[in-house]
C-alpha cells in the first residue's frame, strides 16, 4: 500500500509541474533504470542464499505424559541423505 500511495503522490506531483510548466528536477531515465536495478540485485540476494543455503528449523513437541521430544526439520531436497 504505501508504493501505491508513493506513486500516486508522484502522479500528483508530476501533474502540478505539467500546469505550471516547470521542468522535473528528477534523474534522467537510465538513472532510474540503473536505481532499478540496485534494488532488484538487492532483493535477489536473499532468495539466491535461500535456494543455495536452505535452512534448518527445529521444534519441540510436548506430548500428553509431559516428555518433550525434539525434532529438526530441514527445507533441504536431500532429507534422505542427512
Amino acid at each position: 500500500m504505501p508504493y501505491l500511495i508513493s506513486l500516486g503522490a508522484g502522479f500528483v506531483v508530476g501533474l502540478l509541474y505539467w500546469l505550471v510548466r516547470v521542468q522535473s528536477p528528477a534523474p534522467p531515465l537510465i538513472a532510474l533504470a540503473g536505481l532499478l536495478g540496485i534494488v532488484l540485485g538487492e532483493h535477489a540476494v536473499p532468495v539466491i542464499r535461500a535456494q543455495l543455503f536452505p535452512s534448518t528449523h527445529v521444534a519441540q513437541v510436548s506430548q500428553a505424559n509431559g516428555q518433550t521430544n525434539t525434532t529438526t526439520l530441514t527445507t533441504d531436497a536431500r532429507r534422505g541423505e542427512e
